[in-house]
């Protein structure tokens, strides 16, 4: 019996042989002194007895063995021979009592090497199993700029408070993302049961990778672990069974092949207007029109008690009146958590909705989940730059009103100080807060912003500009009606206490709503995309008129003929905020002279612009509700900015 399992391990062995010759490819095992001969190790440590896993054991420490096996680790040699009876020997043992002496190994860049103990390991690969004991050494390599480099040190700082050497990523702040889902702190060593738990889901969740044919993607099987995690949750994940994994990936495979494509996120940045195509009208019964359209909003609060579900209900019933009663449209509110957001799609689904608009970021990945589920309803989530094809998410570019605000608020400022109240530093504010400091240095360069956050724990923004004299202040962009204060928008503080509002930023979302049932009507290429083929963002803003600034009377009217004159330029195009030479606050060039900077880097922005006198809070600073959606908006929080 055992002789016959030798001969289907010669076979798996010589075929893989046969495949890394005919690409050119070394067909043996890599030998760790031939790596080591042109690489500096810095510190050895000895981690003593481990369970190792089987699919990061990768080749042998020395060439002695080396030819004896294909790169697979199966083996090479002929059956009859002494290496093929002392395998098909073992392979007796291990079904009959179990392979119990540990190799001896090296661990390099998260890859183990056995010294001791090839056929072994040959053994236990070939029967499938997941790890075999070992006594490691481990061998560090000196820190360089190499990106391989980087994320072993990353892995080191995870290994540390983990003990966990199964998961391996490739892209760069993925440990780190992983024990913000996990709910971790860094740094932060977990309990042996912690640890054990971990490596129990990761083992089930690469049994049922494998079991989806994972392997013939370019992903490993922990960057497609992370999605999992992320949109289904740790807390859910961890109670799940390997089969209840495999039916979950295979209901998700798109969200897994568009991570192995790199998550990149399409952003439509003006709405398409498309015609109709030749298909449709021939075929009219087929074309999609607003009154085939039930429309649900999900809101976390109430419109009473917040100002962004104000603003989104007002952008509801605008669509209503917009299409004079073919769309139909209802709304759920206080749906504050995942399980209440899935509670309300689904109830939403059951009510006929096929067009569903989730209005918060904190949404996003109960939207996915349903999405999933529902592969028949449209979902939008109310997000930036979320990796995800399953859903559509939409944002506007409130930063191009920022800029008309911060040249207001210089123009009618006596002073060269002007306050800034922000709230979360989440994806787009950092661009808000920057907008709004050129678009004063524009008008003035001898200003200076001072930056407060109102969702860091202990601080009042407004009292804290109030102590350092500043009047006029750019504060919240809406109203709350339950509790409405005049503290929006531009305003002035005047001697006696009062506010004067000067100008305020407007997000029309039903200009927005309008925009996008207008695209999915006309059979735009972006709303209509299939789902699994590509993630895609609308960031709409001025050109869209889905975004705008509305002044007071009282202004100026040379101020006006200003800002008309900005708002005209940035909406045909002819200006841009982040245009030209462009320093953040310690000085570094950010942006040259006669460039631009591209979207992205205006999304992802973390870092404040010259004129800025403040900083990015830290994570810790930060309330519960700020925490949470930084966590998802991806803002470098633990990295602050020093004062200008």
């Amino acid at each position: 019996m055992a002789l016959k399992d030798y001969a289907a391990a010669l076979k798996q062995g010589r075929r893989r042989y046969q495949s890394a010759v005919t690409k050119g490819q070394y067909p043996y095992l890599p030998v760790l002194d031939d790596i080591l001969s042109y690489t500096e190790v810095v510190q050895t440590v000895s981690l003593g007895l481990m369970d190792i896993p089987l699919s990061k054991v990768v080749g042998t420490k020395t060439a002695g063995r080396t030819n004896a096996f294909a790169d697979n680790f199966m083996p090479l040699l002929a059956e009859k021979s002494e290496f093929g009876a002392k395998w098909a020997s073992l392979y007796d043992h291990q079904v009959s009592e179990g392979i119990r002496d540990p190799i001896v190994a090296y661990e390099f860049m998260n890859q183990f090497y056995v010294q001791e103990g090839n056929k072994r390991v040959s053994v236990m690969k070939y029967l499938g199993a997941y790890s075999i004991s070992g006594t490691v050494t481990r061998l560090i390599p000196k820190r360089t700029e190499e990106k391989e480099n980087r994320l072993y040190y990353e892995f080191l700082d995870f290994h540390q408070v983990s003990g966990n050497c199964d998961l391996w990523f490739t892209k760069e702040g993925s440990y780190k993302k992983l024990l913000k889902l996990m709910g971790k702190k860094a740094g932060e060593v977990w309990e042996d049961e912690e640890r054990r738990l971990l490596r129990s889901v990761y083992g089930r969740f690469a049994g049922a990778f494998k079991m989806a044919h994972g392997e013939k993607l370019d992903l490993t099987v922990s960057d497609a672990f992370l999605v999992y995690v992320e949109i289904y949750g740790y807390d859910q994940v961890k109670k799940e069974t390997e089969l209840e994994m495999h039916k979950a990936l295979q209901n998700m495979w798109e969200e897994i092949t568009l991570a192995e494509k790199g998550s990149q996120v399409e952003l439509v940045q003006n709405p398409k207007e498309e015609k109709t195509s030749l298909l449709n009208r021939l075929l009219p019964a087929a074309t999609l029109t607003p009154d085939m359209l039930k429309i649900a909003f999900v809101y976390p609060k109430t419109p009473e008690t917040s100002s962004w579900t104000y603003a989104h209900e007002l952008g509801r019933l605008y669509l209503e009146q917009a299409f004079e009663g073919r769309v139909k449209t209802m709304a759920f509110d206080q749906a504050g958590t995942d399980g209440e957001v899935e509670n309300a799609i689904d109830l939403a689904v059951a009510a006929g909705c096929n067009l569903i608009f989730t209005i918060a970021i904190q949404m996003v990945n109960a939207s996915v989940r349903c999405a999933i589920r529902h592969p028949k309803v449209r979902i939008f989530n109310c997000s930036v730059k979320m990796p995800y094809s399953s859903i559509h998410t939409y944002y506007a570019r409130m930063y191009e009103s920022k800029f008309l605000i911060g040249a207001i608020a210089a123009a009618l400022s006596r002073t060269e100080h002007l306050g800034y109240v922000a709230d979360y530093p989440i994806y787009g504010e950092m661009a808000n807060i920057n907008a709004f400091a050129l678009g004063a240095r524009m008008v003035n360069p001898y200003v200076k912003v001072h930056l407060e956050w109102s969702k860091t724990e202990g601080q009042n923004a407004r009292e804290r500009l109030k102590q350092e004299g500043v009047v006029f202040i750019s504060d919240n962009d809406m109203i709350t009606p339950k509790s409405a204060s005049r503290e929006y928008g531009l305003y002035r503080k005047k001697e006696d206490g009062s506010l004067e509002n000067l100008a305020t930023p407007i997000w029309d979302w039903g200009k927005f709503y309008e925009r996008i049932i207008k695209n999915l009507c006309s059979g735009s290429s972006e709303t209509n995309a299939q789902k699994g083929k590509k993630a895609v963002n609308y960031w709409w803003g001025l050109s869209a008129d889905v975004i705008d600034v509305i002044c007071a009377k009282s202004m100026p009217c040379e101020t006006r003929r200003l800002i008309e004159f900005l708002k005209h330029s940035i909406r045909t195009g002819a200006f841009h905020p982040f245009d030209g030479l462009i320093r953040s606050q310690d000085g570094e060039v950010r942006c040259k002279e006669g460039e631009t900077l591209e979207p992205d880097e205006i999304i992802t922005m973390d870092w404040l612009t010259e004129g800025v006198l403040g900083r990015i809070p830290g994570f810790e600073e930060l309330t519960k509700e700020a925490r949470a959606l930084v966590q998802l908006q991806g803002i470098k929080t633990d990295e602050t900015s020093e004062e200008a």
